[in-house]
């Protein structure tokens, strides 16, 4: 049973790490140009913060992902590990939140700030950011279901019922 626990903990982690991975690949491969009116507009995940902050937390977590795969279940580290996939997992769900607001407003534009969509000039652009943010999304609800995953195994003994 501990075997299975195990197994299916290295599988989670291996696809967060993955996800992780892609979304952080993705999204610094984006960039795209355009002329309008004879000036050239580049596109690029750098000219946005909150692309840059996705970029960054995306790549602490591949990295957190790879490096906890192979930490022993045994160790007393396990218990600051629970912590820091709490702290990953809310990482992750911000920095998603703000790139997909930003995405938002390049897609659709705001019209009451004045702001045209780009979209439409720059669409490799925003089909890449599109697809990093689908990528750290479902970083996010792996991890979010690894941190319940593993929060149950440690208090199991707490959840069964005595009869």
């Amino acid at each position: 049973m501990i075997t299975g626990r195990r197994i299916f903990n290295f599988l989670l982690r291996l696809l967060t790490f993955a996800a992780t991975l892609v979304a952080t690949i993705v999204m610094v491969t984006s960039h795209d140009s355009t002329n309008v009116l004879n000036l050239t507009f580049k596109a690029k995940f750098s000219n946005a913060p909150a692309f840059k902050y996705f970029v960054v937390v995306e790549a602490i977590a591949c990295a957190y992902s790879l490096v906890i795969m192979f930490l022993s279940s045994k160790g007393s580290l396990w218990r600051l590990v629970i912590i820091l996939d709490v702290v990953v997992a809310v990482l992750l769900a911000s920095s998603v939140s703000s790139a997909l607001a930003i995405a938002s407003v390049g897609k659709k534009g705001n019209m009451h700030a004045g702001w045209l969509p780009i979209c439409g000039q720059v669409p490799k652009f925003c089909n890449h950011v599109t697809a990093a943010l689908v990528a750290g999304f479902v970083a996010a609800i792996l991890y979010f279901l690894l941190v319940i995953y593993t929060l149950y195994t440690v208090l199991h003994p707490l959840f069964v019922v005595k009869s």
